[in-house]
């Protein structure tokens, strides 16, 4: 169940818990229904309201149905409601959430406020409006329902003013970003007015149960990330205007090369849309002076911009138009569209070959050149506007870094960015520039603290008003790296470490580069499962890294299959199934905890696990028949086993109609979009987790180990595998022929296919036939390596590590 409590008062022994088992969303645009597509997603059914429509149309009157009709009165929220099944990138986790929301209005279906336990305001944004609309929401809200608003900077303490007192005793801001199912930040305002104990429960309910990244924000105008991220992309487009730069020279070092997200700065403002952030530049502007009002005034190319509806990606074109395959940047100056610029510097070079932020940051801020200049001009503004607003926009700077990096997709926040550029260092230059530098911080240094963050036998300490305090952690958010640093590592080798995570838990985490699965790997998925036998509860299998882990390492095994060494490649493949049947049968429950991308290998070490806890955005799937081959490592035997195993006992079922799904699945390389997906594809079962919050996973990982030994833990018992045969391998061809025949697949395609038919329907045996796990792997490894060398395979392989995306030869 899906709930979160809080104390909400104390009468001697009487404690009042307060739970959310029901939501409604006010305003069903783009925002609302996103939400309420959220709310759906982690399990809370949600109604949906949105204003009454006063005319008919075209299809409505036809059907000769009148304003007073249900159907039309809830016309809006539904369509809102029916438009999360195509947007993209998908608001759902699976269609079936939608069933979770239910659609209505604003005035038939007030009364069902006192239904839900949070009531969600997403209006549009004018004061007048959403007062009016939470006079409403007051006269019938049960007493101690939440009511929020997701505003994104107009005052929350205005909106409460005349409102009941229990209404703003559990009145507050809760502004997510959009998308909410993707972006991780929630930003919680609090009223002067607001109980504690109710901040207090939305901070720990968004991330228990919503999975957010929480920050508390102060009531000021656009709160903390939208403040300070359009403060820096005024910034930067001030750049452009004053010093020459094009669009895109300005969005090929403000990206990926400083830890930022690849849409840098003017994709970003596509995206957003231009009409959205002159919206937010203005609020701050009408409340501010002197010189930030300077900045947030709009220049002129956007109100040109405007007047044109060069809106970004929703009116097809802004900073950037694509014409057929080509993308054209703006030219600022003319308004033309011209071919897309990229800024080369000396220092850009330089960068491209250090490792890691701080290292690219410290070669291009200080350099003297072109991009130098640019990234310094921007950094040196924006971290000292940063430092100005602290205490007025949040209580420390852990809540500024930390709402850049959830809600822009900073890798680094502004102090840890200056951390990363040196404190002193920059100072310096920054005061030799006319620049001024809070009292604060001059003090801090004074004061013999340089730097805004450290680290203490493994503790993060933040800089607070004289004083190093640690950094606030979740208890479910285990930080490896930290972990590491300390307990130490139980054993490691190049791809993998084995790491103490506490209570008698071990995990292995990968470390490879990618994190791809080569012979280092599978030798400590080994040792580790013996070491863990021996000495631990349980063994977690997950890490830390951009993805869970994207396959086996296809360079190496490239150049193995091209010097004909399929002796080598029998060894590793060999070694390989007998790492994996290690860790279904081991002693010790092991579970698998995947994030992000767990493809081609990556699934086939989580497939044998006693228990798989997903992360939300797990996407999982077999795809190496995009590089011509089939799953190497026991993949395709796993999950039909795991679709067997799902199947009623002591029911019936159709075994050929088991192996088509399985066939299907591998065969066009499907991969879940969301771990509910994952659910339904196969790759996870009923007694697979997900968690809610991806931070969690590991802690969430490793409660099922201790939950697995403490209820007695026993591997399965070794089973043969009953299979389709050869009348099987006719049924399972027969779709794939007749694809080649219609020209959809090419003759390698259908060479894959059979190959991996005869596989999964245990080659030439009857129907029926039970078999050995072993000889399916036998099967598999065969297929594989007679695949592997053949040359249109090794094309797709070179193809992929080249461009990055599979060839159809």
């Amino acid at each position: 169940m899906n709930e979160c409590s809080f104390k909400t008062e104390q009468r001697g022994k009487e404690v009042l818990v307060k739970q959310i088992k029901k939501a409604a969303v006010l305003g069903s645009g783009v925002m609302g229904s996103g939400i309420a597509a959220h709310l759906a997603n982690v399990g809370i059914p949600t109604l949906l309201l949105d204003i009454v429509p006063n005319e008919l149309t075209k299809e409505e009157a036809a059907k000769g149905l009148t304003l007073n009709d249900k159907v039309v009165r809830n016309r809006i929220a539904e369509a809102g409601k029916q438009k999360l099944l195509k947007q993209k990138p998908a608001p759902l986790t699976t269609k079936d959430n939608l069933s979770l929301i239910e659609a209505g209005n604003l005035e038939d279906d007030l009364e069902r406020l006192s239904e839900v336990d949070w009531i969600i305001e997403v209006v549009v944004e004018r004061l007048d409006i959403k007062k009016s609309v939470f006079e409403k929401v007051d006269q019938y809200r049960k007493p101690g329902t939440i009511v929020s608003s997701n505003t994104s900077g107009i005052s929350v303490n205005a909106m409460a003013e005349g409102r009941s007192e229990d209404f703003r005793k559990h009145f507050l801001g809760t502004h997510f970003f959009n998308p909410p199912r993707y972006l991780k930040l929630l930003e919680v305002i609090p009223t002067k007015d607001t109980d504690p104990e109710v901040v207090h429960f939305m901070e720990k309910f968004g991330e228990d149960v919503l999975g957010k990244g929480v920050v508390i924000a102060k009531d000021t105008p656009n709160f903390i990330a939208n403040r300070i991220g359009t403060y820096g992309l005024l910034i930067t487009l001030q750049e452009v205007l004053n010093n020459d730069y094009s669009i895109g020279e300005v969005d090929s070092i403000t990206g990926p090369m400083i830890g930022r997200p690849k849409s840098a700065t003017f994709r970003t403002l596509d995206v957003v849309g231009l009409d959205t952030f002159v919206h937010v530049a203005n609020n701050v502007k009408d409340q501010v002076e002197g010189e930030e009002k300077e900045v947030f005034t709009v220049p002129p190319l956007l109100e040109k911009m405007l007047e044109r509806k060069w809106l970004g990606a929703k009116t097809g074109q802004g900073f950037f138009l694509k014409k057929g395959k080509e993308i054209l940047e703006l030219n600022p100056n003319t308004l033309e569209y011209e071919p897309v610029k990229k800024l080369r510097t000396p220092s850009t070079e330089l960068a491209k070959q250090q490792k890691g932020s701080k290292a690219k940051l410290q070669a291009l801020v200080y350099a003297d050149d072109r991009a130098g200049k640019l990234l310094w001009s921007v950094f040196s503004k924006t971290l000292v506007y940063s430092a100005e607003l602290l205490y007025e926009i949040a209580d420390d700077i852990v809540a500024v870094d930390n709402a850049m990096k959830w809600g822009f997709g900073w890798e680094q926040g502004p102090f840890e960015s200056w951390d990363a550029i040196g404190l002193e260092k920059s100072v310096q230059r920054m005061e030799s520039e006319g620049l001024t530098v809070p009292s604060w911080i001059k003090e801090m240094i004074a004061n013999g603290a340089t730097s805004f963050y450290k680290e203490d036998n493994g503790t993060i300490l933040y800089y607070d008003r004289g004083e190093y305090k640690p950094v606030k952690q979740n208890e479910k958010s285990i930080n490896l790296k930290l972990l590491k640093k300390q307990k130490g590592e139980i054993m490691k080798n190049s791809g993998a470490s084995l790491i103490d995570i506490g209570d008698g838990v071990a995990l292995l985490e990968f470390h490879s580069p990618n994190n791809a699965i080569g012979l280092d790997i599978i030798q400590m998925i080994n040792k580790s499962i013996e070491e863990v036998e021996k000495n631990y509860k349980g063994l977690v299998i997950a890490n830390q890294g951009k993805n869970f882990c994207v396959g086996a390492n296809i360079a190496m095994t490239l150049m193995e299959a091209q010097d004909d060494n399929i002796f080598e490649l029998d060894f590793v493949i060999r070694q390989f199934h007998k790492a994996m049947l290690n860790i279904k049968y081991s002693k010790k429950p092991v579970v698998a905890a995947p994030h992000q991308m767990a493809l081609g290998g990556g699934a086939e070490v989580i497939l044998p696990a006693a228990r798989i806890q997903a992360s939300p955005e797990s996407y999982i799937g077999l795809v190496e028949v995009g590089v011509g081959l089939i799953p190497g490592g026991g993949g395709t035997k796993e999950l039909y086993i795991k679709h067997l195993n799902s199947m009623p006992k002591g029911v019936k079922f159709d075994l050929q109609e088991v192996a088509n799904k399985v066939f299907e699945t591998v065969a066009t390389a499907k991969v879940s979009t969301s771990a509910e997906e994952a659910r339904e594809f196969g790759f996870l079962n009923n007694l697979d987790g997900i968690s809610k919050n991806p931070d969690h996973v590991i802690y969430d990982a490793k409660q099922v180990v201790i939950e697995l030994y403490e209820s007695g833990y026993q591997p399965p018992v070794r089973k043969k595998v009953p299979v389709v045969g050869e009348t099987g391998y006719a049924t399972l061809l027969l779709g794939a022929q007749g694809m080649h025949l219609s020209g959809y697949i090419s003759e390698h395609d259908l060479k894959i296919a059979k190959k991996l038919a005869y596989v999964l329907a245990g080659g030439k045996v009857p129907f029926g036939t039970e078999v050995d796990e072993e000889y399916i792997l036998d099967l598999e490894r065969e297929a594989f390596l007679s695949l592997i060398a053949e040359p249109k395979t090794q094309m797709r392989m070179q193809h992929m590590l080249v461009k990055g995306k599979p060839l159809r030869n």
